[in-house]
């Protein structure tokens, strides 16, 4: 399995994402330029341009018309994805650090950092894909409290909102409502990155405790715990095996004083039910900040601190790997 090596970037790479479709990957950096590119070859489609801080994260809507991005420079900008026109603006008083759209394309979550005074908050906003204006005003915002959120998806039907907190915790927002329905504690440590399964019934977290824990939704009961030694930054499920992708290493303040190898830099597999290390995928010589599995579960993408994204494509010997238990 030889990764096509995407390099695009400048500086470290925030967050990857691909369309509903599996033909695209968005890349998200903090050099303040998104990507996206074919996913078959690596061949690079365009660029968004226009933030003036690092960006944090980046999604698209489920025809891959639209793409949306969060930034550093507390703005979030909606785009063209096909000409890269910048459509919107969202303002807010601090940076936004996780988009993603609803399964209907009708709205758009953002998870605001806390800084200088201003509260955490997860705010949703309606999007109309028929015309380039959009609404400033937030349909809901919800503060999550004591502890701010880090990362948050849409459930199943878009039901509930799932948050990952700084403090380690979970919880279920019912978001019309602008209310908590459940919380959990999830982690003992900042939740990192949150994934869901393609059905919505469960997702899976990273977190700075050096674990990855699979949780059901609708409960937030724990189903699964997979155990490394050092930082998980982000965790991703395969859709054709039963097996989960881990990412970390070192934290990026560290890595000048430790070789690759030791810094843990490489993709980790775990078999889903049974939570054993499964195998490996080395490459990166710096932490891996993201990750994510093709909707096919043919190849998946990490994007690491070094500022590449690599792009794995699986073997056939993959697809026939039988777990001897």
């Amino acid at each position: 399995m030889r990764p096509i090596l995407l390099q695009g970037h400048t500086r470290s790479l925030t967050q990857i994402k691909y369309n509903p479709d599996g033909d695209m990957l968005m890349t998200a950096s903090k050099d303040k330029v998104a990507n996206i590119w074919y996913s078959h070859n690596g061949e690079r489609v365009g660029t968004y341009e226009g933030h003036q801080g690092s960006l944090w994260t980046i999604d698209c809507n489920k025809t891959t018309t639209l793409v949306v991005t969060g930034s550093a420079d507390n703005t979030a900008r909606l785009w063209h994805a096909e000409t890269g026109r910048q459509l919107h603006v969202w303002e807010f008083k601090t940076a936004v650090k996780r988009v993603e759209f609803s399964h209907d394309d009708q709205y758009i979550l953002m998870v605001t950092e806390e800084r200088m005074g201003y509260k955490g908050t997860i705010q949703v906003f309606a999007v109309d894909a028929s015309r380039p204006e959009q609404s400033n005003e937030p349909v809901v915002v919800i503060t999550p409290s004591p502890s701010k959120a880090t990362v948050a998806a849409w459930s199943y039907l878009d039901k509930y909102i799932v948050a990952g907190h700084e403090n380690g915790t979970l919880a279920l927002y019912d978001w019309k409502r602008e209310e908590a329905v459940l919380t959990a504690p999830g982690h003992e440590e900042t939740i990192t990155d949150l994934q869901m399964w393609k059905d919505g019934s469960y997702f899976i977290t990273s977190s700075k405790d050096h674990t990855a824990r699979l949780f059901e939704t609708n409960t937030l009961n724990a189903l699964k715990i997979y155990k490394s030694n050092t930082n998980v930054n982000t965790a991703t499920m395969t859709p054709t095996q039963d097996l989960v992708v881990l990412g970390g290493g070192q934290s990026a303040s560290e890595v000048t004083t430790t070789s690759s190898r030791q810094g843990k830099f490489e993709a980790r597999f775990y078999h889903k039910i049974f939570e054993d290390e499964v195998g490996t995928v080395k490459g990166h010589f710096g932490p891996i900040n993201t990750l994510a599995m093709q909707p096919d579960g043919k190849g998946f993408a990490s994007g690491g601190e070094d500022g590449y994204v690599r792009l794995h494509h699986f073997d056939a010997d993959y697809f026939e790997f039988k777990y001897d238990y």
